[in-house]
């Protein structure tokens, strides 16, 4: 059995060092342009889209039982990490904003307080990481080295990306119901500490989180809102 993950270990902010280092070196090789932009995105698009099957076939090596919850797509960061990779492989509109927008408020959170419960050197620890810092490095290299710009007027952006986040919560309240899981955390917060914990009780913490994504969301696009008014 692997051992145990403890948030704010030493193991776990090495883990968060060199992540941002590897999106910084992603980023900065995104900007030099030519071949290397090419082979960043399409290392970010790899690991995206590599991220599901990857990390399912690290849980079903671990020799315990496993359950759905670690089995199906259904997280949000699991859905954003699909979208992310679509997105950097066709600059969709809608995909780019869904990235930007639940990649920097959502799956940044994630990498903070990781709802994991095994840690290095294990392969399911490895590919959460893998996973959680590829959504958000496709969520900074759209903006940053390929120019993708939200909706205008600023407000749409927001609420088109959290008109898709309380579908989402509604789809996984109905799975859930039906299948007794938990996915997006939406019937009870994580077992490890996280900002859930600090929102209520259910369902009460879903309505905060919900609230709280709407602001996230709208200060997400202040970035942009200098460039509009130009």
């Amino acid at each position: 059995m692997p051992p145990p993950f403890h948030a704010f270990s030493f193991q776990h902010l090495v883990t968060l060092g060199i992540g941002v280092l590897v999106l910084a070196g992603l980023l900065a090789a995104g900007r030099r342009g030519g071949i290397s932009r090419h082979l960043a995105a399409g290392v970010l698009a790899f690991a995206n889209l590599s991220a599901y099957p990857l990390g399912l076939a690290a849980w079903l090596a671990l020799d315990v039982p496993q359950s759905l919850d670690n089995l199906v797509p259904l997280h949000l960061c699991d859905l954003a990490a699909i979208i992310a990779g679509f997105a950097m492989l066709t600059r969709r509109p809608l995909l780019c904003a869904l990235t930007y927008f639940w990649g920097l408020a959502a799956t940044s959170q994630a990498l903070v307080t990781p709802a994991i419960a095994v840690g290095f050197p294990s392969a399911p620890y490895v590919m959460f990481f893998v996973q959680h810092f590829a959504v958000v490095g496709a969520a900074l290299y759209l903006p940053i080295v390929d120019g993708w710009r939200p909706k205008q007027p600023l407000w749409k952006g927001p609420l088109e990306a959290y008109g898709w986040a309380f579908g989402y919560l509604l789809m996984v309240l109905c799975v859930n119901r039906l299948l007794g899981t938990n996915f997006g955390f939406a019937c009870r917060p994580p077992d490890n500490p996280s900002l859930l914990d600090h929102l209520g009780a259910w369902p009460w913490y879903l309505v905060s989180g919900m609230g709280m994504a709407l602001v996230l969301f709208f200060l997400l696009a202040l970035p942009f809102r200098r460039r509009a008014a130009r």
